[in-house]
């Protein structure tokens, strides 16, 4: 540990110290989320679980509510569900990470825990250099770097990042995001024996190639996966442009799936579908566990959308992680749903059954602020919606075959919409917690992630109908 990681390191623990009352005196603070103690949160890094334990590193700006040199901070959990805050994992302290420990990966070898990361670096007139950069830990919580392990290619530009790494048939691999100097999107390939010497093999897939056309500028913290057989490409582009229903974010995050060939290198693969459905959800990060499930987890935001309007920032902390998510694939398509040990926060369980012709009811949700709720659909003759503390509103309309996620823009209050078709609404399971909302509908097969802030003490929450509805409804306080 140098002496310019060691002040980082005690700098970020004073200002957590004298923010602590006053971000926990947030009535936004979140509840069964992962937030920072302090300042800004973006990408989970170093998804992984060792030795039993959930590790989630994080982009960490612990000075400001603003973008920076970011550290990695870091929770851990023995169950998904209760988390741990450890110390800084990394800091922006070496001369080939100064601006920022990036993005990246974590996986186990030798009785070690190896995360992979984008060193950046800036100078004055704001030139960027990037650099894939390597540290080790023997107990998960201190960590040694080992500095850089990969450089940057001919052909590309420095937006280079976000390494996620794997091992097959005996040899390690390094997926990242790339941008060509044509200003195109990009996954690119590495590989290596020995997990410190790497070869780059050149783009898996991207913009302006033969299976696909323009499709965005740069391409962010991709993920490569297997299930049932399928190779599967979670990515998130940027510079897509809107299409009807679709790519209404700012940046996006998807996926592809197909055929991994790693010695061409390519990846042979269908449609790129979005993962989420609402307003905020960036950058998601996967780990098989223990168990052989595999998880996802995002960050509840999106880059360069508005974050600075949120209402958290006088309180001196912003953005959030959300729910553990079991990946499954059926029909080509991803399917989520919330990681199963949460259902031991589930408190106060309450059931109901709703007949309504045009009419509006109440729902028995004791604590909206920390609630989930699962709707069974018996008959719908035409829709209804569902209103969350004046502040948020699922509509849905079985003429249209439309699910709609409203809510009361952060930025000026207007109401804006995320929308996803659906054939057929068999359930309806949502998580709401202090400022979150997230809608897994049909077993996960749709979610809508969104951040909205009710008014502190609106706790109503209602469902009304459009002509005739029938539905089981059971919800629970999650404590």
């Amino acid at each position: 540990m140098n002496v310019r990681d060691q002040e980082l390191r005690e700098q970020a623990m004073k200002r957590v110290a004298a923010y602590e009352n006053i971000v926990n005196q947030d009535p936004y603070r979140l509840h069964y989320h992962i937030m920072p103690p302090v300042g800004l949160l973006n990408d989970p890094n170093g998804f992984i679980q060792w030795k039993g334990t959930y590790h989630l590193f994080y982009q960490w700006m612990p000075f400001k509510t603003g973008h920076g040199a970011k550290c990695w901070g870091h929770y851990s959990s023995r169950d998904l569900v209760r988390w741990r805050h450890e110390e800084i994992a990394l800091t922006p302290s070496d001369w080939y990470d100064r601006s920022g420990c990036y993005s990246g990966s974590a996986i186990a070898e030798n009785d070690m825990l190896h995360v992979f990361y984008t060193g950046n670096v800036r100078d004055e007139e704001g030139n960027r250099e990037t650099y894939q950069c390597h540290a080790v830990s023997k107990d998960g919580i201190s960590f040694e770097k080992r500095g850089v392990v990969a450089r940057l290619p001919e052909g590309y530009t420095a937006h280079f990042r976000d390494p996620k790494v794997w091992k097959k048939d005996g040899r390690w691999y390094m997926v990242l995001g790339a941008q060509t100097e044509r200003l195109e999107g990009r996954a690119v390939l590495f590989t290596s024996q020995n997990l410190t010497e790497w070869s780059f093999l050149g783009d898996l897939t991207g913009s302006n190639t033969d299976q696909l056309g323009e499709f965005g500028y740069m391409w962010e913290c991709p993920d490569i996966i297997t299930l049932d057989g399928k190779d599967i490409l979670i990515v998130c582009p940027q510079g897509l442009e809107a299409e009807g229903f679709r790519f209404q974010n700012v940046y996006q995050s998807g996926y592809f799936v197909g055929e991994l060939d790693e010695r061409k290198p390519a990846l042979r693969h269908g449609d790129f579908e979005e993962l989420d459905r609402g307003f905020d959800f960036y950058a998601p990060q996967t780990t098989k566990d223990e168990s052989g499930r595999r998880i996802l987890i995002g960050w509840m935001g999106v880059p360069d959308q508005d974050e600075q309007s949120q209402p958290t920032i006088p309180n001196e902390w912003v953005h959030c992680m959300t729910l553990p998510r079991e990946l499954s694939l059926k029909k080509n398509r991803l399917v989520q749903k919330p990681v199963q040990e949460l259902r031991t926060l589930r408190q106060e369980e309450k059931n109901a059954h709703i007949s309504l012709k045009q009419d509006t009811e109440m729902l028995d949700v004791k604590q909206p602020e920390k609630a989930e709720i699962l709707l069974i659909p018996q008959y719908i003759e035409e829709g209804f919606d569902i209103s969350f503390r004046g502040a948020a509103r699922l509509i849905y309309s079985k003429t249209d075959g439309l699910l709609t996620l409203e809510r009361n823009s952060y930025v000026d209050e207007r109401t804006e919409a995320r929308h996803c078709r659906v054939e057929r609404l068999k359930d309806v399971n949502i998580f709401l917690d202090s400022s979150s909302i997230e809608v897994f509908v049909n077993g996960g097969e749709e979610v809508f992630t969104a951040r909205y802030f009710p008014y502190p003490g609106n706790n109503r929450v209602s469902i009304s109908a459009r002509k005739e509805i029938k539905a089981e409804v059971t919800s629970w306080t999650l404590a």
